[in-house]
């Protein structure tokens, strides 16, 4: 499992032109799922998501998680996370995890995010999306589990 941890100003997306989500000052989520993944892993990668400390405290260190200023989650679901690309020319995409098994996975972690924190929006599994942020910083950080 990756989570793509981007800070942003704000983030949005949108299906066919319909908005679906929208955040302000908070992470932007990029979640890849790889064969294998399951729930336990998944609830340690929330925690991970929700405490990574990533958003300035009074001195200007990166010491406040999302969690700790209250910001906003945006998660969307990103299969590329999951693509090979040590060699070649095209991306493989066998360490994915098939839609049809991650999907559930992904609702779940959707799910207990809304549980775990106030402020949670989403993007639609599988569907075609446009995403647009604004980074802050940037800053970018890539939380893979194992």
């Amino acid at each position: 499992m990756k989570a793509l941890l981007q800070r942003v100003s704000s983030a949005s997306v949108s299906v066919a032109g319909e908005g679906v989500g929208a955040i302000g000052v908070g992470l932007l989520v990029l979640l890849g799922l790889d064969r294998g993944d399951d729930q336990p892993g998944a609830q340690r990668m929330i925690e991970r998501i929700l405490a990574y400390r990533l958003f300035a405290d009074s001195e200007g260190r990166m010491n406040r998680s999302v969690a700790d200023i209250n910001g906003g989650v945006l998660l969307v679901s990103q299969f590329t996370l999951s693509a090979d690309t040590r060699k070649g020319l095209r991306p493989g995409f066998s360490d994915a995890m098939p839609p049809g098994e991650a999907r559930p996975l992904y609702e779940y972690v959707l799910a207990e995010l809304k549980q775990r924190h106030p402020q949670v929006a989403a993007g639609v599994f599988g569907a075609d999306m446009q995403v647009s942020l604004t980074n802050d910083g940037p800053v970018t950080f890539l939380l893979e589990s194992g």
